[in-house]
């Protein structure tokens, strides 16, 4: 508040918008973009398609237009070679004050054509004096800010004010962050010149310079971070050692193994068998596209726990998957005695009493749930591992919980069918280790997927009949429930009216978010049981839904949905030895991008591949599966879609120094130590659990 063009009003409106309390939090508040301020036009260069202009003129004329609230500033600017409009809807009186006819402007802003007229709206203006020096030169850095700052002076020029003003006043040296032995190995700039020229940069080159050095320190402590937690866990948290492999793994391995294992599923199997036998706890990803097995490996895992003594749970986000799981599961177990039960919220008082009793005394052996498992009534006598699926859907302190149930800690599985990019999997599970089912199970043929215009119905709905005549069933998802007033997409309701017409012959179920969980479980067993034929439905089906007649998807309105949204809603059919089909209908007007999504679609089965791209066209904290919660911590001016080499090479710094002190305890080290206290202030210590 100090600062000059500061005070307490402006200060307590940085604080509460953008939570700048300190002249550090200003200068850690980065410019989203530059503008190259070294060119000057002229006039008659000018055309609408620049994005900003900058040219040096006299104001020749000044006058007002309109009346009330309507009213407008407008005057003509030339520099010579032509003339422009500039126009004024707020702050008239002070502009018509400041402005003087034949003064010399530099002037800046984004150039529309009107009636065939150069205009400027609200352009920035500075008065040129000889002998000034211009407020920028080179490069104009942009900030971001909001409505209300805007609304009191503090608009994108004020704050760079501001940040000159901070340099001005503020002398010494700003201290170093990373040890020099760190700084000379990189090449990197020092700390103090990096934060001014990120700022006030005089070139390209030494604003990439400074926008390195900052991105590789963010990224660096993540991962030191993240690995240094992992060393700890490592040497400090004792794991329950399954000493065999025993009679219920291999009864199961022999007589009631539905199918070959594929080699990507027996790998993860061994690399999970050496971390449970290691006397480590394990704390393992397992990373598999949709249909590629994991709750098979999932079980496996947990036979083993089980012959060595100890229960076992697995946890879903949903009643709806919790249910499947439970039922899957049950189904490979039969005619083994392995006793197996489900709680979730509906689950009745007379059978929870029954549960907890029977997981006290240890003759329950695997628990399958929901939240419900975490709740402080549920207590195991010996539990031994703790698989969790799609785990980003559940808190952090939700899964600490869990951890907690024993003196020492269950070995832990984390499942996700959200195929995860390389750079998001190193920074949001950065401390698990990862294991990746990359084959389908043999029989299991690619979905062929095509995209088409809504003009196509009819030979879309030929399609499905054809299908539907061979005995398959079928998929229709919307993105909607209700009509919206203002998107003009096809809702649910009318969708479900609309098949029951054209397919009279068939039984039609509709399925949605807003019904109750008995209608929607209900509903899903009419179509898994094959009494109705044709599911219409929002994206309640995302997740967990395995029925392996249904062979044909259809998404509606697929321009409302996100790569990997899609590509979760493709996996629902694909699950028989059929050849399934999914059928993307889109408006005829596209946006550039939405089309790049449907030829991705199109392209490409791999979850993997669709998810780089997804997070290319969306950026991290939007992707499915992160948006839930968004990143774990906040990224001030790196990208991990844009910076995945500088990631690696952060990651392979922390490496190395935690290669040669793992735990941070030798005294040149002591620089690292204080930078992760400091951070560790700032954030939620998220990676102490998986």
């Amino acid at each position: 508040m100090y600062l000059p063009g500061v005070g307490p009003k402006k200060a307590e409106i940085l604080k509460k918008e953008l939570r700048i309390a300190s002249f550090e939090d200003l200068l850690y508040h980065f410019p989203y973009k530059y503008v190259d301020r070294s060119r000057f036009y002229s006039i008659r260069e000018i055309n609408g398609e620049m994005p900003y202009i900058q040219v040096r003129g006299k104001i020749t004329s000044l006058k007002l237009v309109g009346q009330g609230r309507g009213q407008r500033m407008v005057a003509t600017f030339s520099d010579g070679t032509g003339t422009m409009e500039l126009v004024w809807f707020k702050g008239i009186k002070y502009f018509k004050e400041q402005l003087k006819p034949n003064q010399t402007y530099i002037l800046f802003g984004k150039p529309t054509i009107f009636n065939r007229t150069i205009s400027v709206v609200h352009p920035e203006l500075e008065k040129e004096q000889p002998g000034k020096i211009p407020i920028f030169q080179g490069l104009q850095p942009f900030y971001p800010t909001t409505e209300k700052m805007k609304s009191s002076y503090l608009n994108s020029r004020a704050i760079f004010k501001l940040i000159q003003n901070l340099f001005q006043n503020y002398q010494s040296s700003i201290p170093e962050t990373l040890p020099a032995s760190l700084i000379d190995k990189m090449k990197l700039m020092k700390l103090n010149d990096a934060l001014r020229y990120i700022h006030l940069p005089p070139d390209a080159q030494t604003l990439q310079k400074a926008s390195f050095r900052l991105k590789f320190e963010e990224l660096f402590y993540i991962q030191l971070n993240i690995l240094r937690l992992r060393n700890q866990r490592t040497f400090s948290t004792k794991g329950h050692v399954f000493k065999k492999v025993g009679t219920i793994f291999n009864h199961f391995y022999e007589h009631n193994l539905p199918f070959e294992l594929t080699n990507a599923q027996k790998r993860v199997i061994k690399e999970m068998r050496k971390d449970m036998g290691s006397g480590r706890q394990m704390n393992r990803l397992l990373q598999g596209d949709v249909g590629s097995g994991k709750t098979l490996v999932a079980l496996m895992v947990m036979l083993i726990a089980i012959d060595n003594n100890y229960q076992t749970c697995l946890m879903a986000p949903t009643e709806i998957l919790a249910t499947q799981h439970f039922e899957t599961i049950r189904q490979f177990l039969k005619g083994m005695d392995v006793s197996i039960e489900l709680l979730t919220g509906s689950t009745r008082q007379s059978d929870r009493k029954r549960i907890h009793a029977a997981l006290l005394d240890g003759s329950l052996n695997i628990l399958i749930g929901t939240h419900a498992l975490i709740e402080d009534t549920v207590q195991f006598k010996n539990l031994g591992l703790v698989v969790i699926d799609e785990q980003h859907r559940f808190g952090v302190a939700q899964r600490a919980k869990l951890w907690k149930k024993n003196s020492t800690p269950p070995h832990i599985l984390v499942m996700t069918a959200t195929p995860i990019p390389r750079t998001l999997a190193m920074t949001i599970y950065g401390d698990l280790d990862v294991s990746v089912i990359d084959e389908l199970p043999p029989g299991r043929k690619p979905v062929h997927t095509t995209h088409v215009y809504h003009n196509k119905r009819l030979e879309v709905n030929k399609f499905i009949q054809k299908q539907l005549n061979a005995g398959r069933q079928v998929y229709i998802v919307y993105p909607l429930i209700e009509e919206s007033e203002n998107l003009d997409f096809k809702n649910l309701t009318d969708g479900f009216r609309y098949i029951r017409e054209v397919f009279p012959n068939q039984k039609v179920t509709m399925l949605h978010g807003k019904m109750k969980p008995a209608e929607k479980d209900a509903a899903m067993q009419e179509f898994a049981s094959g009494k109705s034929k044709i599911l219409v439905a929002t994206t309640v089906i995302e997740v967990g839904v395995n029925v392996p007649n249904a062979t044909v998807m259809v998404i509606e309105s697929a321009e409302r949905f996100g790569l990997s949204q899609l590509h979760q809603l493709r996996g629902r059919v694909g699950r028989g030895a059929d050849q399934s089909y999914c059928i993307l209908m889109t408006d005829y007007k596209l946006a550039k991008e939405t089309k790049k999504r449907m030829e991705i679609m199109t392209q490409t089965n791999n979850g993997f591949e669709i998810a780089e791209a997804d997070m290319k066209l969306r950026g991290p904290g939007d992707l499915e599966g992160t948006q839930q919660s968004g990143l774990p911590f906040d990224l001030k001016i790196s990208n991990l879609a844009k910076d995945a080499h500088i990631l690696q090479l952060a990651r392979n710094a922390a490496m190395d120094i935690l290669k040669e002190d793992p735990l941070l305890q030798k005294p040149e080290n002591d620089i690292l130590n204080r930078q992760l206290k400091k951070l560790a202030q700032q954030k939620i210590n998220w990676a102490m659990i998986s």
